[in-house]
């Protein structure tokens, strides 16, 4: 481990059968990726508990969750502050251990699959040695591990390219602004090619235009390496723009409420679709979820109320 869509007219179904069929993909082929069919999900979490403490003072963080994951899908978590989101992935990650439920990860357990190096893992804070350059920061998994000089060298110059510093390569950290730091994070979270990008809440420290930049630099870094990605966040319209499916969790203790398939592709997407009227009907579906009413609906009732109340 390392730092850091067919249209047409459909039968009317029931809810609780399209909820299952929104959130279990282990089965299909990922939306814009490259794996074949049948190759395991990259995310496949069953009836996952996550308690901490004993007693009166035991927090019940997270409660049956239920989520899959394809390989090369983009999937964002989104819900209120302590709704278990960052701990989920952390589940994923081997950082933490479910209280009760399983997690795999390729089709293996979530310690084997951090013992692989199968998944990469970004933080808000780029975690970058100050003393080191950037080009030493995005060798540092591949020197861990034993790769050699040559190796390193040329790894190193391809995802500098990738995340646009080739230029870069002998600044140091403190040379560069917050975004071009989170992209030395990405690039080493990507230096042993995993299959997975863990990102919890990667762009939330940096000012409004630099993150919809690093989201759309993302979306190409995506479309170039064909990683699964599951991406913690705040942002509806982030996760809207970044995801082929955005999770929607219940306050503590956290549970998936609803789940919303964007439309299109993802590794297609550009900033283009910010103004698109589907964009902003998904945008707006995740938001009647996060707070469990129809707002278009509830301003009506509330525009009619005042209406009567001055009559």
């Amino acid at each position: 481990m390392t730092d850091l869509a067919k249209t047409g007219d459909q039968p009317d179904r029931p809810a609780d059968a399209d909820r299952t069929r929104r959130t279990d993909r282990a089965e299909e082929p990922a939306r814009g990726g490259d794996e074949p069919f049948g190759t395991p999900a990259a995310i496949e979490a069953r009836g996952v508990e996550r308690r901490f403490g004993r007693g009166r003072r035991q927090v019940h963080a997270l409660s049956d969750v239920d989520l899959t994951v394809a390989a090369g899908e983009f999937v964002s978590l989104i819900g209120p502050s302590g709704c278990g989101k960052s701990t989920l992935l952390r589940l994923v990650a081997d950082l933490d251990t479910v209280s009760e439920g399983t997690i795999t990860v390729f089709g293996k357990p979530a310690r084997q699959a951090r013992l692989d190096q199968d998944y990469g893992i970004a933080f808000q804070q780029a975690g970058l040695l100050p003393w080191r350059t950037v080009a030493a920061n995005v060798e540092l998994p591949l020197r861990l591990h034993g790769a050699s000089g040559s190796e390193r060298k040329a790894r190193v110059a391809e995802l500098l390219e990738l995340v646009g510093l080739g230029d870069f390569a002998k600044s140091r950290p403190d040379q560069l602004s917050g975004g071009m730091q989170q992209r030395v994070a990405i690039a080493r979270a990507l230096a042993e090619r995993p299959r997975l990008l863990l990102m919890d809440e990667p762009f939330g420290a940096l000012d409004e235009i630099t993150r919809e930049r690093m989201q759309t630099e993302l979306v190409r870094i995506c479309r170039e390496t064909s990683a699964a990605v599951l991406f913690v966040t705040h942002s509806i319209p982030e996760a809207v723009f970044l995801s082929d499916r955005v999770v929607v969790m219940s306050p503590r203790p956290g549970r998936i409420v609803d789940v919303v398939e964007v439309p299109g592709s993802v590794r297609e997407r550009t900033d283009d679709v910010r103004d698109q009227p589907d964009f902003l009907h998904s945008v707006h579906r995740v938001r009647t979820a996060l707070h469990g009413r129809d707002d278009d609906a509830t301003a009506v009732r509330a525009g009619g109320a005042e209406e009567g109340g001055r009559s």
